[in-house]
């Protein structure tokens, strides 16, 4: 038997309240990717809801993809599918974010359309200090969101 999702989606009224819950850093593995996926489908399929927000049902939005899949092939749906269904849905995505939003983290907040971050809320692409460069948008949405030097010096040095 599969476990619950670590994703959820609340109607509430005309907003959709998609919230990650995969403790303890809300790591975006497969099944958050897949819970994300069927969220955004579900939302689609409702032509009441207005706007979506996803959230974390913890204390942090996510410290980013889970690095225990870095070395085994990518299961769909790959984050990148997950922010394409974002990119293009028919309502605003906004993230709200708290905590950190590192990495993957980061990247799916931005392919959202509007982002709210809390002031303690630290961001950042660790990637880099693992010798990696960011691989989902990271490195094209983040200049266009903050401009090329203040994402040169993200993309470089991690969390910020």
């Amino acid at each position: 038997m599969r476990n619950p999702s670590p994703v959820s989606l609340d109607e509430q009224g005309v907003v959709g309240l998609i919230r990650i819950d995969n403790p303890p850093v809300n790591a975006i593995n497969h099944d958050v990717r897949m819970g994300l996926a069927e969220a955004m489908a579900q939302a689609a399929r409702n032509p009441e809801l207005k706007a979506l927000l996803i959230a974390s049902a913890g204390e942090l939005f996510s410290a980013g993809a889970d690095i225990n899949e870095f070395d085994r092939p990518l299961a769909e749906p790959s984050l990148q599918t997950v922010q394409a269904a974002v990119e293009t849905a028919r309502i605003p995505v906004v993230a709200a974010i708290r905590g950190l939003a590192l990495g993957g983290a980061l990247e799916l907040a931005m392919a959202c359309h509007y982002r709210l971050a809390h002031k303690n809320a630290k961001l950042g692409l660790p990637e880099i200090t693992l010798g990696i460069i960011p691989g989902a948008g990271g490195t094209q949405r983040l200049p266009r969101l903050v401009g090329a030097g203040r994402a040169l010096d993200m993309i470089l040095s991690g969390p910020s």
